[in-house]
């Protein structure tokens, strides 16, 4: 017979113990009715055997109610062996998770009692062990076995939303439906134990703009929405355990959700006529006014094109959007003037940048308005009829000639009297100009050659207002008279061979001319006197080339000729002038090569004659080797006395001399006085040879060989090195001496102590 003692305490007299309470008595049901129960697996398999065996432990599941107040130690459960005959004999010993600190037995009969409060979401069940004894041996009675303790969880957790906080944008005007977000809920107690942890979603604030899907916590819109009408919500959701019903336990959360703007709004003027000024002066480019349409919407459905409809006089102003203010701007497309007409109207319109395709049908996407501009008069300065002044005269005009006129006007209704001016440079003082009809006239003769245009300035004032003044460039070209006659184009060298033959060409001449004819020059040549030794051929192309007329010329007789050549132009009047040509005669040799008479014509235009050019050749040559020789022989003898050091001689020479203004006669005469320290006593060298021949024998190849040159070179550079009386390079010339009767004093720092200091070298 199966006997099971189960004592069960239930000190909180809540729904929840009772339903306790019966489970345990549910599962106690199968037990009352078995003739087994449980034992362990070595027992079961002897019963299978049909072998009679003893019973093993007795006892079933345990469980335990969480969160129970703890006063003294509370009975949970029973251990019994079924070899327990109640007489003390055996003892009962638990071990294992929580033993001694949350659960305790008792030894003799094996009852299980709980210490403390426990809490099913820190520890949901224990795992212990359990073993009998004999109380008096000490033998295992039972083989230890192990069981767990369950703690049974009551509803104490509420619902605790995650991924708080929460924040969602949805677009405006969205349809029913539209997915927003989903929240979710987690409960801390036993999903697997009765409803403590399922939940329920609800929606406590937000309606009836949202609604929430009561098991998933999806968030949906309920209706359409105007961003501009409000653009932020704040919905709170609620989520309770026990599926909702009553004893359940709650949490709330707020969800703030958004409104994204959508283009749904066209621009509005909020005037539909505007009226607007401008000065006639106003420049091309310069701003008018603003206008700016108003838009509901945001970023850039709220970004405004601005267009001026082609109606009125919608060419002569333009318009642009300004990025940041979305205002139109209006600006000045073309000059304008008072005189001529004082007000303009245009029509303005206003688009949205960007369309919405679902939107578009609603034509709310431009608006238009009216603008009118009026012009305001100024005082405004003189006018002149031409932007620039281009003018003719000729260089032969005389002084007072009248050159052209310029005209300005006052562009103003008043139309004050305008007076003229020069604004005077170096050129414009040739001309002069009527101060009330502007005509400009020469004040000085011209000269096209010396300057062919003369640039000047030209002012209008308005008589009545002084300050008002403008200006215009002009620009006036002095044209050309034929005043210069035709020259020679350069100075020609030109000969003829002493052997020439008649017809030979001997020079090509061209000639210049400073005017500057419309149809260009055209020169003629001619000999202005008849002459049997040369004659003059024109060539058509403001060229002339010069002939022989006879077979032979003399140098001796007759070395140069003058030849007179008269070269005229083809103007109206013509001008022409005589030019001299002179042509020397010279010896060519017998090939008759004219090159070879450049040269000595140039040698005989200084009257050199061919032995003195050669002559004076090897002259230059000998004195440019020696003067190298000395350098030589000079830099080798200074290096010599650097490496001396001490041994160098240290010269000084001092004058002591500084001018002293109107009597500075007074002071000593430097020149002697440095001559006077080199001054010594001219020494005869009898070594000199006195048979060395002329510069002109030596020219003539009769002067002596090398080796005696290079003696006569070694002989004077001897006598330079051992003549101790001239000073040593090093010397160094001090000038300190100041003279008498300078008005001013001195000006020099010679005389200060630095002057007497010693120089050292």
């Amino acid at each position: 017979m199966c006997k099971i003692h189960v004592l069960t305490s239930c000190n909180r007299k809540t729904i929840s113990a009772w339903l306790l309470f019966l489970m345990e008595l549910f599962l106690v049901l199968p037990c009352i009715f078995s003739t087994e129960i449980f034992k362990p697996a070595a027992l079961q398999d002897q019963h299978l055997n049909h072998v009679r065996i003893k019973r093993g432990w007795m006892w079933k599941q345990i469980f335990v109610l969480e969160e129970q107040e703890i006063t003294e130690p509370l009975y949970v459960g029973q251990l019994r062996s079924d070899l327990d005959n109640h007489d003390g004999s055996f003892k009962y010993i638990l071990s294992g998770d929580g033993a001694k600190t949350v659960f305790t037995i008792d030894e003799n009969t094996g009852a299980i009692y709980v210490l403390k409060k426990l809490d099913r979401e820190e520890k949901p069940s224990y795992t212990l062990r359990a073993q009998v004894i004999n109380s008096l041996t000490g033998v295992p009675v039972e083989a230890e076995s192990e069981f767990i303790i369950k703690i049974q969880d009551i509803n104490d957790n509420e619902p605790k939303f995650i991924n708080e906080p929460y924040v969602a944008v949805v677009p405006e005007m969205s349809p029913e439906g539209t997915f927003v977000m989903q929240v979710t809920a987690t409960d801390m107690d036993d999903p697997s134990y009765g409803n403590s942890a399922r939940l329920i979603y609800s929606i406590l604030q937000g309606q009836p703009h949202f609604s929430i899907e009561p098991k998933s916590g999806i968030i949906r819109v309920a209706s359409k929405m105007d961003r501009e009408t409000k653009d932020k919500y704040f919905v709170i959701i609620q989520a309770k355990d026990m599926v909702g019903n009553v004893g359940g336990l709650s949490t709330t959360t707020t969800v703030t959700i958004t409104l994204s703007d959508v283009n749904d709004n066209g621009p509005k003027f909020k005037e539909k006529i505007y009226d607007m000024s401008i000065l006639e002066s106003a420049l091309v480019g310069e701003i008018v006014g603003t206008v700016i349409a108003d838009d509901r919407d945001i970023g850039e459905n709220a970004e405004i094109i601005y267009i001026i409809e082609e109606k009125g006089d919608f060419n002569m102003f333009d318009i642009n959007t300004d990025p940041i203010t979305q205002e139109g701007i209006i600006t000045l497309n073309k000059l304008v003037d008072y005189e001529s007409k004082r007000r303009y109207n245009i029509r303005v319109k206003a688009i949205n940048r960007y369309f919405d395709e679902r939107f578009i049908k609603q034509d709310l996407f431009e608006d238009t308005t009216a603008i009118r501009i009026h012009i305001q008069d100024v005082d405004e300065p003189p006018v002149f009829v031409q932007n620039a002044y281009y003018m003719e005269i000729y260089e032969n005009a005389s002084i007072g000639s009248h050159v052209n006129s310029v005209t300005a006007k006052d562009p103003d209704i008043t139309n004050s009297p305008i007076r003229y001016s020069i604004i005077h440079n170096q050129f414009s003082k040739l001309f002069g100009i009527d101060a009330h009809n502007g005509s400009i006239i020469t004040l000085k003769p011209l000269d096209r050659e010396v300057a062919p245009w003369h640039n000047i300035t030209v002012t209008a004032t308005e008589s009545q207002n002084p300050i008002h003044v403008s200006k215009v460039p002009v620009y006036i070209q002095v044209m050309d008279v034929n005043d210069h006659a035709p020259q020679f184009s350069k100075k020609y060298d030109t000969f003829v061979c002493e052997l020439s033959r008649p017809g030979q060409p001997i020079q090509t001449i061209s000639a210049v001319d400073q005017d500057d004819p419309a149809l260009g020059h055209y020169f003629s040549y001619s000999l202005a006197h008849k002459t049997t030794n040369f004659t003059v051929r024109d060539n058509g192309d403001n060229t002339a080339t010069i002939f022989t007329t006879k077979s032979m010329y003399s140098y001796e007789d007759n070395p140069l000729t003058y030849l007179v050549i008269v070269i005229s132009d083809n103007e109206t009047p013509s001008l022409s002038s005589t030019n001299t040509l002179t042509i020397r005669v010279c010896d060519c040799g017998k090939d008759g090569n004219a090159e070879s008479c450049k040269a000595q014509g140039f040698l005989s235009s200084l009257g050199i004659n061919g032995g003195a050019f050669i002559a004076i050749s090897v002259g230059v040559l000998l004195i440019l080797v020696l003067s190298i020789l000395m350098f030589l022989k000079h830099r080798k003898k200074h290096e010599k006395l650097k490496e001396k050091g001490e041994e160098c001689r240290q010269n000084f020479v001092k004058y002591d001399d500084e001018g002293g203004g109107e009597q500075d006669t007074e002071a000593f005469d430097i020149i002697g006085l440095r001559n006077q320290t080199v001054m010594r006593e001219p020494k005869l060298n009898k070594k000199i040879r006195r048979d060395i021949p002329s510069l002109y024998r030596m020219s003539l190849r009769l002067g002596p060989d090398v080796v005696e040159f290079r003696e006569f070179l070694s002989e004077k550079l001897e006598e330079a090195n051992t003549d101790l009386s001239v000073l040593s390079p090093d010397t160094m010339h001090h000038y300190a001496f100041e003279g008498t009767g300078s008005m001013c004093g001195s000006l020099s720092s010679i005389g200060s102590t630095c002057s007497h200091m010693e120089l050292n070298i």
